[in-house]
C-alpha cells in the first residue's frame, strides 16, 4: 500500500474562496506558491523555482481556513494529492492535480498567531472558547 501524503510550505497567492455545496458542505480553495532557492555552484548565483498548487479544504477545515488566513500569509499544508477530470462545454478533457488538505496552519517561522479553540460541545460552529 502506498502512502499519498504531501506537506508543502508556501505563501497564499489569493484569499481563500469559500463556497457551500448544494448539500451545505463547505469547500474552500486556496492558491499556494512554494519557492525553492539554491546557489548554483558553478556561477555562485542564487537561483529560484516557484511551483503553484491549488489546495482544497472541506467542511469545518474550509470554514476555519477562510476565517484565519489571507493572501500573502505563509502556511503549512498537509494533505494528499488528488487528480480530477472533467469535460468542457466544447468537449475537451481537462485534468488537474490538487492537494486535498487534512491540515492547514500558519507558519510560525516569521510570524505569530493567536489560537482560538472551537467548543465541540456546541457542534463546532460558533461556540468559541477563550484563546489558548
Amino acid at each position: 500500500m502506498s502512502d499519498n501524503t504531501i506537506t508543502v510550505v508556501g505563501n497564499l497567492t489569493r484569499d481563500p474562496e469559500l463556497r457551500f455545496m448544494k448539500t451545505g458542505r463547505a469547500r474552500a480553495v486556496l492558491g499556494i506558491a512554494v519557492n525553492r532557492r539554491w546557489q548554483n555552484r558553478q556561477t555562485n548565483d542564487w537561483e529560484e523555482q516557484v511551483s503553484f498548487f491549488n489546495v482544497v479544504c472541506w467542511a469545518d477545515l474550509a470554514e476555519h481556513v477562510s476565517e484565519s488566513v489571507a493572501k500573502g500569509n505563509r502556511v503549512v499544508v498537509t494533505g494528499r494529492l488528488e487528480q480530477r477530470s472533467w469535460e468542457t462545454p466544447d468537449g475537451e478533457q481537462r485534468h488537474v492535480v490538487e492537494i486535498v488538505a487534512d491540515e492547514v496552519s500558519p507558519s510560525l517561522r516569521w510570524a505569530t498567531a493567536e489560537i482560538t479553540r472551537i467548543d465541540r460541545k456546541n457542534g463546532g460552529r460558533g461556540g468559541r472558547s477563550e484563546p489558548h
